[in-house]
């Protein structure tokens, strides 16, 4: 369908009001919709290990440019065991270094609700200006130094529709995700961190890089919203950045991005591997499972890389 079938732009700005979580958890909150992942909840998901079995949803770090890859993680040696390298220093080892920008469509990392504003705020009113050169004052990634453990729910959306992948630029409709709910016998309820597949990277694979933002992306419609709102999901990941693209608003590129992490404070995983997940979920016809998440203790920082595990 037109991604921009079902809600004017105006409609969609309305919900940074509609479907505000500001205040809910206190004006000096810094989880936002990971408040509802209870002690309660994490009992819960931890019930779900069963095998002990355990699958990546994280891409390797890119460290080769493409299309969807402007600045590639640096990766350098800083110390090989290759011959007479070792022999210079007293005890032989070896030793690399990292620099990674997380945010993009190429890694798999865990935004901060710091990332997006909306008419100079972000997530729970803190104005924009409190991330400076130094980092963010408010909404930083270090605030989930505990980790975001809960249940995990996957929902493979080309599965559903009998295909290997969506296509650039189709949209995902609430109607989407509840077919996937009815085919697979379960409901995505408050706390739980939703991982929606669109089969990117089956197609990237089968057909090669192609550049998102030029090209498009399958994800999320804007209409999806108020369904994330009223389901209280607590985390939202995806092997695409969400949104689809184009988003079908002149003004708002990224609408699932924007109003997620402003307004609702829902931290986003993007670009997931959930190829292998699937298969894992197929394989056990079940879709649900314990979610870990453990983001880099990076103080002050917009986003870290990570590699979420689902255990079953």
């Amino acid at each position: 369908m037109p991604v921009n079938s079902d809600l004017t732009e105006a409609q969609v700005r309305e919900f940074f009001t509609t479907l505000s979580n500001w205040g809910k958890w206190g004006s000096k909150d810094q989880f936002g919709a990971l408040n509802y992942i209870t002690l309660a909840k994490r009992a819960q998901a931890a019930a779900l290990v069963r095998e002990g079995a355990s699958v990546s949803m994280s891409l390797p770090l890119a460290t080769q440019p493409g299309p969807d890859n402007p600045t590639p993680v640096m990766h350098l040696m800083v110390q090989t065991g290759a011959p007479g390298e070792a022999s210079m220093v007293p005890v032989p080892y070896s030793a690399d270094y990292f620099a990674i920008a997380p945010h993009g469509l190429a890694n798999t990392h865990l935004d901060a609700l710091c990332h997006v504003f909306n008419q100079g705020k972000m997530y729970n009113g803190y104005p924009s200006s409190d991330v400076t050169a130094q980092g963010a004052r408010n909404g930083a990634i270090d605030a989930l130094k505990d980790g975001i453990i809960s249940r995990g729910v996957l929902i493979d959306i080309p599965k559903l529709k009998g295909r290997e992948w969506l296509e650039p630029g189709e949209a995902i409709s609430p109607a989407d995700l509840e077919a996937a709910e009815k085919a697979g016998g379960f409901q995505v309820e408050e706390g739980d961190v939703l991982f929606v597949r669109t089969g990117r990277h089956a197609r990237q694979k089968a057909k090669g890089q192609w550049d998102a933002f030029k090209d498009g992306m399958a994800g999320l419609g804007a209409v999806c919203l108020p369904w994330l709102h009223a389901r209280k999901v607590a985390a939202l990941g995806s092997d695409g950045a969400s949104d689809v693209l184009p988003s079908g608003y002149e003004k708002m590129m990224l609408p699932i991005h924007a109003v997620t992490i402003v307004a609702m404070g829902i931290h986003l995983l993007d670009n997931c591997a959930l190829d292998a997940v699937a298969d894992a979920c197929a394989t056990r016809s079940r879709w649900t499972f314990l979610s870990v998440v453990a983001p880099l203790v990076l103080v002050r920082g917009t986003a870290s890389p990570v590699n979420p595990l689902a255990i079953f």
